[in-house]
């Protein structure tokens, strides 16, 4: 199993980087070429996710993206103790190309009722406010289904640190 792991600041130009690498070590590890838009559109779908929440929480930390490439031992990317095999229906192939998005930003808002002062958040661009519920009205959720469509497994691991979104394929079969 070969792990990449890279280690990026909440600035939106950052997820193009992230997408990128993804898409690298993906055709490096064997991913059928059909899937590689699928692969580059999903990270870069919780990428963002992850820079908005940490925009509008904690933008001076950083968010965790790690390319788990499964082919080396042929043996599924491990995952850690008391977490099921993610899935979205499509389980099955044991050699698997995972990635692995970790923000730091609390999994849930903070209670309006308990504060006195308007929701404070950043948008996409400096200067930019991100409304209540999320960017534009639309619901943080919608990038969350997304990926759940572009990936064969997923599993979103909210948590007291942050949100895990687990996102993997089935690698092609060796020639």
């Amino acid at each position: 199993m070969a792990l990449v792991q890279l280690t990026i600041s909440a600035l939106p130009a950052h997820v193009r980087t992230a997408r990128l690498m993804a898409t690298a070590v993906a055709r490096r590890a064997g991913i059928a070429e059909s899937a590689l838009d699928e692969i580059r559109l999903a990270v870069g779908e919780a990428c963002s996710r992850a820079v908005e929440a940490h925009r509008a929480h904690c933008p001076g930390r950083p968010i965790t993206v790690e390319l788990i490439d499964g082919s080396a031992d042929g043996a599924p990317a491990q995952r850690a103790a008391g977490t099921a095999a993610p899935s979205n229906g499509h389980a099955g192939a044991a050699r698997r190309f995972e990635v692995v998005v970790t923000d730091r930003a609390p999994a849930k808002e903070p209670d309006a009722a308990a504060t006195d002062h308007e929701p404070v958040g950043t948008g996409l661009y400096p200067g930019e406010s991100t409304p209540p519920g999320g960017v534009s009205g639309l619901s943080p959720d919608v990038g969350l289904a997304v990926i759940v469509g572009l990936a064969d497994e997923v599993r979103i691991e909210p948590g007291d640190e942050g949100t895990a979104v687990r996102m993997s394929w089935p690698l092609e079969a060796a020639a």
